[in-house]
């Protein structure tokens, strides 16, 4: 597997037909409404030079996106994809790591977020420093939940006012210093809350 994981830009836009196809396919496997977007909107990302595209042998096998909410104070790490026959490889691992990469090039100060119930990017997300966190601490932005409403689980996010629903929220914040530990280590830390 000879596969170049790169920022895309506007000459990548031959692939945002198939990116949205592929987007489409994983979100209804998984059964959740993962925002449709437009080739035009991936288009727009790949120029802007805020995506990250995998090819092999010039076939796009992975994507992800970089979004800004709340004046760039937020940015979510967004769309990742990765084909079928790609899958189970370590790429999307590798796609992710270079996404987040160039979130902290573009916004450094920004927190970097990301809401999902797939239990492999949480582990990923955790690897690269996110931490779980209640939806208060994410993005107020409407024109941001506004994406979830094609989820089949959106109406449990509205009935709890878009604090609360099936996907976990992980945020990475430049800022965030854990705790130390002390000698007795996760007892008393317990205890330190």
């Amino acid at each position: 597997m000879s596969v170049s994981i790169i920022v895309a830009d506007s000459s990548h836009a031959v692939y945002a037909e198939k990116i949205c196809e592929l987007m489409y396919v994983s979100a209804q496997e998984r059964g959740t409404g993962i925002a449709r977007r437009t080739p035009e909107y991936i288009t727009q990302k790949m120029t802007d030079g805020k995506a990250v595209i995998a090819l092999d042998k010039g076939e796009v096998v992975g994507f992800s996106y970089i979004e800004s909410w709340s004046h760039s104070r937020f940015v979510a790490n967004s769309g990742l994809i990765v084909a079928h026959s790609h899958r189970n490889t370590g790429l999307a691992r590798k796609i992710k790591a270079r996404i987040f990469k160039l979130s902290r090039k573009l916004y450094p100060k920004s927190k970097i977020f990301s809401i999902t119930t797939g239990l492999a990017v949480m582990k990923i997300n955790y690897e690269l420093g996110f931490r779980p966190v209640t939806f208060s601490e994410l993005t107020d932005d409407p024109d941001f939940w506004k994406g979830c409403e094609g989820c089949r689980n959106y109406d449990i996010l509205q009935r709890n006012n878009h604090k609360m629903c099936l996907c976990t929220g992980l945020l990475y914040d430049p800022e965030y210093k854990p705790l130390k530990r002390s000698p007795l280590g996760k007892f008393i830390s317990l205890f330190s809350l």
